[in-house]
């Protein structure tokens, strides 16, 4: 009986070791196996550490593939605490290098951390301190590349690129807009240490970074080029309070140039004010557009069909009495009788008063509406306003008079670029948009596209084809004429606006403005400039800001290739007792016959061939009789 209790015993025992040993090896299976990469991951945290390598943010180009923004590689300082043996020392040495206080540079080294980053004097060294740095062969001290964002054209777009913070992070613009694509994926170099910090001698492990994506622009950095030195042009000769420029294509509210003054370099965002860098005006501002409104006034006129241009007339006596206000034209005593298109030319106010009150106001607010004011045109562009007009409610026989001719309402310089490309490109509204593409840096694979998106149609392309005659006439015959350009058709009206301060007018403070485009039969670029309490000049959006104007158009044609026009209005404004004429093509004439096509010129031949190879200008070019025209005959 005792032995038996005893067997009994030792099966007892023997079973409970073989359960443990089972439980044990099923364990160590599902850790080696099952588990594996999980228990594996914690401890490579706890036995690997990171050196981080950041990826360059993705590349700004134009719509031609010009750089507007890209990366400098530079080098960064960290350290790694746990090895580093002569600490003292080690802080000595790096503050010599970095030309900063030994006690901060102590403070970083005996950090209780895995890594340090040694911020801000160790951030983005010049290769001379780098260089240094990496001489001195210390361990746990480590350079590590980092991308500093570089633009090479500097103030160039500076509001609507924006800028970047010091771990490159878009803080603005369409840095900040589309930072989520423009952000990559840092990589790092992967060491391993023990408990204390003392590296192993394994293998390091590197760990690519991933770029961010690259984003294509609608911009033409040639125009761009050019609206920019208008701009600064403007500012050295005026001395304006603000300048602002932009260009579209009214066929698609793709943005071609867009630019403002002040401007501001973005590597140096830190020394400007706040509103200095985040006010992109041509999106931001807000004021009383003047008489570049009228062309909203004249197009709803022309869609209900309140006015014939060639036949309708008008008496201008130089002012309008509507309820107790009497509202003025520019010219005191009036233009007399003028049929509507002189009184389009003209810019006569008390003209779109008539043809504010034949609309009445319901219907020209509408009008006012669907070509897009009073709210945001939906531009990929961060800060953009909405504008103020009347409340319908309150708007009386005066607040109506004063609307058709621009004044009492509030719009912004990207409204009314996108609501005159919708009056003169057949009477659709575009919404405007400025990024093109963003495309993945290795493969070019486009991972979002925009478009152009109609958003209504607005009149019809009857009504936008009288739009553009009255609009070339204002160009060839009236206050638009300094933007007039020999050989091609230029279509356009000119603005000048009172500006108000605390609800009244200033006195001798105006913006004045110009919106142009070409070929005034089949638009294809609009320009938009306006100047804000220009000094020292006539108050006169066509005299002082026409010029300018013509400057980036006579560019505009160059980059997009517009070829000459026929058919357009030939400008009858002129010294006195002086006719202009056009030059006639004499290219594959004799000399003589050559000479007597260019009647009236002053010929200078050059060469001894027997026919005409070349003309300097060319031909179709209008001049002032007895101007030199000169043929090259070899």
């Amino acid at each position: 009986m005792f032995f038996k209790n005893i067997h009994i015993r030792i099966k007892i025992i023997l079973t409970i070791i073989l359960l443990i040993f089972t439980v044990i090896i099923l364990r160590v299976f599902y850790i080696e196996v099952i588990d594996y990469k999980k228990l594996n991951k914690y401890a490579s945290n706890l036995w690997s550490r990171n050196l981080p390598i950041k990826a360059d943010r993705g590349l700004i180009y134009d719509r031609n593939g010009t750089i507007l923004a890209d990366n400098v590689t530079t080098t960064s300082l960290v350290v790694i605490p746990n090895q580093i043996k002569d600490k003292e020392e080690t802080a000595k040495k790096l503050s010599q290098i970095l030309n900063v206080n030994y006690e901060d540079m102590l403070k970083h080294i005996n950090k209780k951390t895995s890594i340090e980053r040694v911020h801000p004097e160790g951030r983005r060294l010049s290769y001379e301190i780098a260089d240094q740095i990496k001489k001195l062969k210390i361990d746990g001290v480590y350079l590590v590349k980092e991308s500093q964002r570089n633009y090479p054209f500097d103030t160039y777009m500076s509001h609507t690129l924006g800028f970047v913070g010091i771990d490159n992070q878009g803080l603005s613009g369409i840095e900040l807009t589309y930072n989520d694509y423009l952000t990559g994926e840092d990589g790092a170099i992967k060491y391993f240490s023990d408990a204390k910090g003392n590296k192993l001698k394994l293998n390091e492990v590197y760990e690519q970074p991933q770029d961010g994506m690259n984003i294509t622009l609608t911009i033409n950095n040639e125009i761009q080029t050019s609206l920019e030195r208008e701009l600064s042009n403007a500012v050295t000769k005026y001395n304006p309070d603000r300048a602002i420029g932009l260009v579209m294509d009214p066929n698609t509210g793709e943005i071609l140039a867009i630019s403002a003054r002040p401007n501001f370099s973005p590597k140096d965002y830190k020394n400007y004010s706040i509103e200095e860098i985040n006010r992109n005006l041509p999106v931001w501002a807000t004021y009383e557009p003047g008489s570049t409104f009228k062309i909203i006034t004249l197009s709803a006129a022309l869609q209900e069909g309140k006015v014939d241009l060639d036949k309708d007339t008008y008496v201008d006596t130089g002012s309008i009495q509507v309820e107790n206000a009497t509202l003025h034209c520019w010219k005191h005593g009036g233009h007399g009788k003028e049929t509507f298109l002189e009184v389009v030319e003209n810019s006569c106010n008390p003209g779109f008063v008539v043809l504010g009150q034949r609309l009445g106001k319901n219907t020209l607010f509408d009008y006012i509406e669907k070509f897009g004011f009073g709210k945001k045109t939906g531009v990929d562009l961060n800060g953009e306003a909405t504008g103020i007009l009347f409340e319908r409610s309150k708007v009386g026989p005066v607040e109506l008079a004063t609307t058709a001719f621009g004044q009492g309402v509030s719009v912004t310089p990207i409204q009314q670029v996108t609501a005159v490309s919708a009056a003169i490109n057949g009477g659709t509204l575009y919404k405007p948009y400025i990024v093109k593409s963003v495309n993945e840096p290795e493969t070019n694979t486009v991972v979002k596209q925009n478009t152009p998106t109609k958003v209504r149609e607005v009149i019809s392309k009857e009504t936008s084809e009288k739009v553009r005659y009255a609009l070339e006439s204002v160009v060839s015959n009236g206050s638009g004429r300094t933007s007039y350009i020999d050989g091609y058709r230029v279509g356009g009206k000119t603005g000048t606006a009172q500006k108000v301060e605390n609800g009244r007018y200033m006195s001798n403070n105006y913006i004045l403005s110009f919106i142009g485009f070409l070929p005034a039969d089949s638009p294809r670029v609009v320009v938009y400039i306006a100047i804000d309490n220009p000094k020292g000049t006539v108050q006169y959006g066509g005299t002082t800001v026409g010029p300018l104007s013509k400057a980036v158009l006579k560019d505009c044609i160059k980059a997009l290739n517009i070829p000459k026009s026929d058919g357009g209005k030939p400008k009858k404004y002129q010294w006195p007792n002086k006719k202009t004429i056009a030059v006639n093509d004499v290219t594959g004439k004799t000399v003589e016959e050559a000479k007597k096509e260019l009647e009236g010129f002053n010929v200078i031949v050059k060469g001894n061939g027997p026919t005409v190879l070349h003309q300097s200008p060319e031909p179709k070019t209008v001049l002032d009789e007895g101007k030199t025209v000169r043929i090259f005959t070899s």
